[in-house]
C-alpha cells in the first residue's frame, strides 16, 4: 500500500513538474536564459554524442592497414572524442582550439595570416622595460614589423615566445632583444620584457588544426601507439568544430541577435533526434589531403558562410512556429529541463535543407582524410604489429583529475552557452 501510494504520488509530482516547465517557459521572452539546469554534455560543440559518433565511424572509412590497428581500438577513440571538451573546464588555453571568430578579421579575409608563426606574430604585443621601468611596445598587434626586420624576428619569435604559448610564462629574455632594440631607435637597454597574446582571443582552431596534423604524422612516423591514439581522437573533435558553422564567428549562441540557446540546439539537440533515425553516414573512402593547411582553412571559411542561414532562418522558425511547440520538458541525467520540442527541431532542420546532417557527414570524412593523410606522409608505417598500449597508473589519475574538473562545472575561458 505504501509502494503504491508514493508510486501516484511520484507519478503526479513530475506531472506537475512537467506543466510548471511548461508554464515557466511561455513566459520568457525570446532569447532570455533559461533559469533551468542543463546538461553539460549538451552545451559543447556538437555535443557528446555527436563527437563520439563522428570519431567512431571515421575509423571504419580508413583503409585495411589502418584498419588493422584503429579498429581494435575504435572504442578508445570514440570515449576519448570528448576529451578536449572536457579539458575545458581544466585549463584557459584550452577553449580557443575549437573555434575562430571570423568576422573580428573580415571579410575579406586576405590580410589573415594562414600560418600559425605569422599568424602570432601580427597579433601579438610584444614590450620591453627601461631601466627607468617605463614599459614601451616594441612591436604586436598596432606596431607591425618592419620587412627589414621580419626574417630575424620570426626566428627570435620561433625561440623564445611560441615554447610558452600553452604555459603561463609571458615573460622573454630582455637580453635577446637587443638588436630588435637598437633597430626601433630606443636608445636604452631593456632590463624586462614580456609578451601579449591577442589571437587566442577570437579562436585559433584552423591554426592548431596543422599542429594536430604535424604531430599525428610524427607519431605515426615514429609508431607510437598511444600517441597515434590520443592525438587521433583529439584531431577528430577540433575537426568538427571546425565544421560547425557557429565556431566561426562571435555569435556563437545567438547572444547578439537575442537567439541564446541555438549554439546546444543546432549541434547537440538536433543530431541526438535524428542522427540515428534518419541520417545518411555512407561517406566512402578518405581523400589523401595535398595541402591540409588550405583544407582545414577551406573548412572554416565554408562553415562561415552558412552562419546568417543558420541564424535567420532559426529566427524565422520562431516567429512563425506556434510558440507553445517550440520547448518542450526533458528528462537528462535525471534532470528536468527545456529542450527544443522534436517537432520544432525537425521543422528548423529541414528549412536549413539538412544542413546539420551534411556538416556532420563532412566531418566524418574530413576525420578520417586527416588521420589518412598523416599515416600516408608518415611514410605509410606498418601498424599490423602495434598493440593497444595500457593505461599506466599516470594516465588513470590524469583521466579521474580531468572528469573531477569537468564535473565541477567551472569552465575555463569562454563558455559556449553565454
Amino acid at each position: 500500500m505504501t509502494n503504491t501510494y508514493f508510486q501516484w504520488k511520484g507519478g503526479r509530482l513530475a506531472l506537475l513538474s512537467l506543466v510548471l516547465l511548461s508554464m515557466a517557459f511561455r513566459f520568457l521572452p525570446i532569447g532570455s536564459k533559461s533559469p533551468l539546469p542543463v546538461d553539460p554534455e549538451k552545451t559543447d560543440a556538437w555535443g557528446f554524442f555527436a563527437h563520439k559518433r563522428i570519431n567512431r565511424l571515421a575509423v571504419l572509412t580508413l583503409p585495411p592497414k589502418m584498419m588493422v590497428f584503429f579498429k581494435p581500438n575504435i572504442d578508445y577513440i570514440t570515449d576519448h572524442a570528448v576529451d578536449p571538451d572536457m579539458r575545458r573546464y581544466a585549463t584557459r588555453f584550452e577553449a580557443p582550439r575549437h573555434y575562430i571568430d571570423l568576422d573580428n578579421y573580415g571579410p575579406p579575409f586576405d590580410a589573415l595570416p594562414r600560418t600559425w608563426l605569422e599568424a602570432m606574430i601580427k597579433y601579438t604585443d610584444l614590450w620591453v622595460v627601461s631601466p627607468a621601468g617605463d614599459t614601451v611596445l616594441l612591436y604586436g598587434k598596432t606596431l607591425p614589423v618592419p620587412d627589414q626586420q621580419m626574417k630575424a624576428y620570426k626566428n627570435f619569435f620561433a625561440r623564445q615566445v611560441l615554447p610558452h604559448y600553452y604555459d603561463n610564462t609571458e615573460t622573454v629574455e630582455a637580453d635577446s632583444l637587443t638588436a630588435f632594440v637598437q633597430a626601433r631607435g630606443l636608445n636604452f637597454q631593456p632590463s624586462a620584457a614580456f609578451f601579449k597574446d591577442h589571437l587566442s582571443e577570437h579562436g585559433i582552431v584552423p591554426w592548431h588544426l596543422q599542429k594536430m596534423q604535424r604531430d599525428l604524422t610524427e607519431a605515426f612516423r615514429r609508431r607510437d601507439a598511444k600517441r597515434i591514439l590520443r592525438l587521433a581522437a583529439d584531431f577528430g573533435h577540433y575537426i568538427g568544430d571546425a565544421h560547425v558553422p557557429l565556431h566561426t564567428c562571435s555569435n556563437y549562441n545567438g547572444q547578439k541577435t537575442g537567439q541564446h540557446g541555438i549554439h546546444g540546439f543546432w549541434e547537440s539537440r538536433i543530431p541526438e533526434l535524428f542522427a540515428d533515425e534518419t541520417y545518411d553516414y555512407l561517406v566512402g573512402k578518405p581523400s589523401y589531403l595535398e595541402n591540409t593547411s588550405d583544407f582545414f582553412w577551406n573548412t572554416v571559411f565554408e562553415s562561415n558562410s552558412m552562419v546568417d542561414s543558420v541564424l535567420d532562418i532559426e529566427r524565422a522558425m520562431r516567429l512563425s512556429f506556434p510558440e507553445d511547440r517550440q520547448m518542450c520538458p526533458d528528462m537528462r541525467l535525471g534532470v528536468m529541463v527545456l529542450a527544443p520540442c522534436r517537432d520544432f527541431a525537425d521543422a528548423y532542420q529541414k528549412a536549413l535543407s539538412n544542413m546539420v546532417e551534411r556538416r556532420m557527414r563532412a566531418t566524418i570524412h574530413a576525420v578520417g582524410s586527416a588521420w589518412y593523410t598523416a599515416w600516408v606522409d608518415a611514410g605509410q608505417p606498418d601498424l599490423s604489429n602495434m598493440e593497444a598500449p595500457l593505461q599506466t597508473e599516470v594516465d588513470l589519475e590524469d583521466e579521474a583529475a580531468l572528469k573531477k574538473a569537468f564535473q565541477a562545472g567551472k569552465i575555463q575561458g569562454r563558455p559556449e552557452d553565454q
